[in-house]
């Protein structure tokens, strides 16, 4: 290595794993929707699809919130899933300005493939690890998750 050249050594490596953990757990839940035939559904989509199988017809909004994705981003993935057929956005019957996303008849079939592909990618990221270090790792993911929210709401308000 050239004299002055630094290495950067973290102290902590925590985002890096979890960064390693998203893209190689991407692949591989990419390649696990292929072999259910749910070649349609992209991982990121899925993220979507999961959270409109817990409630269905919500607004935008409760949906960028509930995926941590980005509106613009989030307006993207939806006009595609609209385009093939898993979604569609109905106006508020309470709102005009709101829009809520609703999962098709189409959609709901797909449903029950999905959640055999979410219990593979759970029996792969836990094994070895028995209930009580699930429940802890869990609550500390919450717990970055909720550091992160915080930053970014006060990223926005200083902005």
């Amino acid at each position: 290595m050239p004299a002055g050249d630094t290495v950067m050594k973290l102290e902590r490596e925590g985002a890096f794993l979890i960064a390693q953990i998203h893209q190689l757990g991407g692949r591989i839940f990419s390649g696990l929707l292929r072999e259910h035939r749910l070649n349609e559904i992209s991982p990121a989509q899925g993220r979507i699809l999961f959270v409109l199988w817990q409630e269905d017809n919500i607004s935008i909004q409760e949906l960028a919130e509930k995926t941590s994705l980005s509106k613009s981003t989030l307006t993207i993935m939806l006009d595609r899933l609209e385009e093939s057929g898993h979604i569609v956005r109905v106006p508020s019957r309470g709102d005009r300005r709101k829009i809520l996303i609703r999962l098709t008849e189409k959609n709901r079939a797909l449903q029950n493939s999905y959640v055999k592909v979410s219990k593979a990618m759970i029996e792969i990221c836990y094994a070895g690890f028995n209930s009580r270090e699930i429940d802890a790792f869990e609550k500390n993911l919450r717990k970055i998750l909720g550091n992160l929210k915080a930053c970014e709401k006060n990223m926005k308000d200083t902005a």
